[in-house]
């Protein structure tokens, strides 16, 4: 076909003559098709070719991101088939399949389609690149999934139930078969394409479910028969060191696997939690690509920014980042020791777990049954000589104590705590036992953060929002008009959710004199607060506005993730 393609566009003046041979010169280099090719070196775009076949060939155009794909036509056409010929099913009406291709002129692909099938085959013509995203999209998760559990033979295999006596011979075994090594790898190198953050295996008591968690939402991937259910547990179970015949009691962790030769590998913390039907398994996936180290691109904006910095700069006191589980405290918090971190600074921190290994830090795993807790590894680090602590979590009054003296004391200690927002973590602290003079003479500045997610750029368009709406939101009525709302679409790329990534949002609140002398009076946390705003704090909502007035974010993130004003 590469031939003709090129005779007939040269004959239609789409490209030159000259154009088609240095297409064909670079075909014989890299390969592809010579469609590819062209668009590749510009000589013609996607819309333009597609466009040319579709009159060529008489066969009609197909927008594929008007489609959403039903996953059980992809099973129709095997994945193997479907690389081949580079097409997708979009969707069956009776006996009649249709199909989109990027290549109408292969009769020979509608004939194997039909042949496999047993459907009348209508082609559609869509463009290389489409085609490619859809294969990715259908055929490299859920379907080859499915593939994988096609083949399991799955006969051999016996649930045990609770009070039956577990038999670990049985159970290794299982582990072992092919279908099973491939099933768990493929899903566990599918999480790390689709950017998923964890990996939730979840047994009930009439299905069992593999979801991700993609930029803080839960998504069903697939549903493999219950009857593999231990075989796939207790396979992550060998993978992590775990123990297989330990069914009663939770257990963590750690998966390190490399996904092809050149990738960097992966880390997995694995979570292992009795239920009624069976272990659930958590993985959090914990690449390195994944975290973001410049303080600069976690989202403070500017004048947050110039208050963390000129906090984690000090060389004595305490800095407090705030929010519930899965906010990116530990990520702001490994961004700040990573622009501290110097050739004449010594850090040491004490992680429940250690997510990250960076070089030049020492960095301490808690481990609470031999009694290495946060506590005692504070008092070990004033054994070290440190200049900088970073301890992961305060959970009771010990650990507080001792980070505090550590403050006092000629050493800058940063740390988390789950708060709902930075006035609050006062009432916290002295609820903790804490005297209102240690507060306000320790601590330099708490930090309260979430995490929203952000429209994708690639499907995002304006979207007409009510005056009102956005007044009740939080929005000054003189702005309302001056700036322009967006919402992802929802297309390929993002999953078709309209969101692709995440970013965060901040309440930065210094402990200046004003604020020092509300806590050292027994200020209520309504009072610190509205001191706070006075002196010019800008609230977690507020931050999600600004975010949302500048396209990166929709109102649905901002309402779903921040509280209204009080």
């Amino acid at each position: 076909m590469a031939e003709r393609l090129g005779e007939l566009l040269v004959r239609e003046n789409l490209i030159t003559l000259d154009q088609l041979q240095k297409a064909l010169e670079e075909q014989k280099i890299s390969g592809g098709r010579l469609g590819a090719n062209l668009t590749k070196l510009g000589f013609i775009n996607e819309s333009e070719l597609s466009s040319f076949m579709s009159k060529q060939y008489g066969v009609p155009p197909i927008n594929l991101e008007e489609f959403e794909i039903d996953p059980e036509l992809t099973k129709l056409i095997p994945e193997a088939l479907a690389k081949k010929y580079q097409l997708v099913p979009v969707v069956r009406s009776g006996s009649t399949l249709v199909v989109a291709t990027s290549d109408p002129s292969n009769i020979s692909a509608a004939d194997a389609i039909q042949f496999r099938t047993g459907y009348k085959v209508e082609m559609r013509v869509a463009s290389e690149k489409a085609i490619k995203s859809a294969l990715d999209k259908h055929y490299d998760s859920a379907t080859t999934m499915s593939d994988a559990m096609e083949n399991f033979d799955d006969s051999g295999i016996e649930v045990i139930e609770e009070d039956e006596e577990v038999s670990i011979s049985e159970l290794e075994r299982s582990t072992e078969d092919a279908p099973v090594v491939k099933l768990v790898n493929r899903f566990m190198a599918d999480a790390i394409s689709k950017g998923a953050s964890d990996i939730h295996l979840e047994p009930y008591e009439r299905f069992f479910r593999i979801r991700y968690r993609i930029d803080g939402m839960l998504y069903e991937i697939m549903r493999p028969p219950l009857k593999v259910r231990d075989a796939i547990t207790s396979r992550i179970k060998i993978m992590a060191q775990l123990n297989i015949a330990e069914r009663r009691l939770p257990q963590d962790g750690k998966i390190r696997l490399k996904i092809g030769k050149s990738s960097e590998p992966m880390d997995y913390r694995v979570s292992v939690l009795p239920t009624l039907f069976g272990e659930k398994v958590v993985l959090r996936l914990l690449g390195k690509e994944s975290l973001q180290q410049d303080m600069k691109n976690l989202g403070f904006d500017a004048e947050q920014v110039k208050h963390f910095d000129h906090a984690i700069k000090q060389p004595y006191g305490m800095v407090l980042v705030t929010g519930p589980s899965g906010s990116g405290k530990t990520t702001t918090l490994y961004s700040a020791i990573t622009e501290l971190n110097q050739i004449d600074t010594n850090i040491s921190t004490a992680e429940d777990p250690v997510e990250y290994n960076i070089y030049g830090i020492n960095q301490v795993h808690m481990r609470d049954d031999i009694g290495l807790n946060f506590a005692s590894a504070l008092r070990s680090f004033l054994r070290q000589d440190p200049d900088i602590i970073m301890v992961g979590e305060i959970r009771d009054f010990e650990t507080v104590e001792i980070a505090i003296k550590a403050a006092l004391t000629g050493h800058l200690v940063l740390s988390t705590l789950h708060t709902n927002d930075a006035p609050s973590t006062i009432t916290r602290l002295l609820n903790m036992g804490v005297e209102p003079f240690l507060v306000a003479s320790s601590i330099l500045l708490i930090c309260s953060q979430r995490l929203v997610r952000k429209v994708c750029p690639d499907c995002r368009e304006a979207v007409d929002i009510p005056p009102k709406a956005l007044i009740d939101l939080g929005v000054p009525s003189e702005e309302v008009a001056s700036h322009t709302w967006y919402k992802g679409r929802g297309c390929d790329r993002c999953n078709n959710t309209g969101y692709k990534g995440r970013v965060a949002v901040y309440e930065t609140m210094p402990l200046n004199r004003q604020i020092r002398e509300c806590v050292l009076s027994g200020a209520s946390t309504g009072e610190i607060r509205r001191t706070a705003l006075d002196q010019g704090m800008k609230t977690l909502r507020m931050s999600a506005i600004d975010k949302m007035k500048e396209g990166i974010t929709s109102m649905e993130e901002v309402v779903r993730v921040t509280a209204a004003e009080r």
